[in-house]
């Protein structure tokens, strides 16, 4: 591909990196990411993103942007108050990028739209708030073999892992999915969300800007996936953990005797 000199100068620090240079730069000007949720983890993601070049993100959330959001979702502004927050995103990834197109759903993601609305990108970042959303984007990105960068918080504690049990990447020696360290939900209230127990804003642009870190690797397939693997911060102490995960044969989604069979277990 052949670069504007407005490329050439957006992108020189991720040019002259030996990991990424010209073609991997191309590589993410051609990528197609969908982000699941435009809120605290999302927005930094989303930004990130969009400064790198990523060529097309999807932005899905079917909410629209509270006051009190703002204390940690930096891609939008007080001036957004009460506009949809697929606009707001969409603004801000312009604002900084106008090569980047961005494709807005305002809606939420379910059993009928998400294989359609997946089929379109080449990976999955989900920064969802809610166990129903994390569970069904597994799934769906199970069977569509698309890869899945999947992240949490709550407090001053966050967690990171990618997940490709079925991409294609390691046939041989497929990693787990969500589900072979998270069964199935929890029941309802026995993990607070964030409104009920509180979260750390800065927390959420560090666990987004880790998020954004594994999915560019993923993109240009750099560097040690978090593939088989869980990262655990803990804001308090400063600590982070890397703990190995391994694909769980007795798991109901990509074990050896499978019961999810499609996404009708979310209708």
């Amino acid at each position: 591909m052949n670069f504007t000199e407005e490329q050439i100068n957006r992108y020189a620090r991720h040019i002259l990196l030996p990991e990424v240079g010209g073609n991997g730069q191309a590589q993410l000007l051609k990528s197609k990411v969908l982000v699941v949720g435009a809120g605290g983890l999302g927005s930094p993601l989303i930004l990130y993103l969009a400064a790198a070049g990523v060529g097309k993100i999807g932005v899905i959330d079917d909410d629209l942007v509270d006051l009190s959001n703002l204390q940690r979702q930096i891609v939008h502004h007080t001036g957004d108050i009460s506009r949809p927050k697929v606009e707001s995103a969409a603004e801000s990834i312009l604002a900084i990028n106008p090569d980047v197109k961005v494709e807005k759903f305002m809606k939420r993601l379910n059993a009928s739209n998400a294989m359609q609305i997946i089929a379109g990108y080449d990976l999955v970042a989900d920064g969802s708030d809610n166990f129903s959303t994390r569970f069904l984007v597994n799934d769906a990105c199970y069977f569509a073999k698309k890869p899945l960068v999947s992240a949490a918080i709550l407090r001053f504690d966050a967690q990171l892992a990618t997940y490709r049990p079925s991409s294609g990447i390691n046939e041989s020696d497929p990693g787990p999915c969500y589900r072979c360290v998270f069964r199935e939900p929890p029941p309802p209230g026995q993990v607070p969300s964030c409104a009920e127990a509180g979260v750390l804003g800065a927390m959420c642009g560090m666990a987004g800007s880790f998020q954004a870190t594994e999915v560019i690797k993923e993109l240009l397939n750099v560097g040690e996936s978090l593939d088989g693997s869980f990262l655990v911060f803990d804001g308090l102490s400063a600590e982070i953990r890397k703990i190995k995960v391994n694909r769980d044969p007795d798991c109901p989604l990509c074990g050896e005797r499978p019961s999810i069979k499609d996404l009708s277990i979310h209708e």
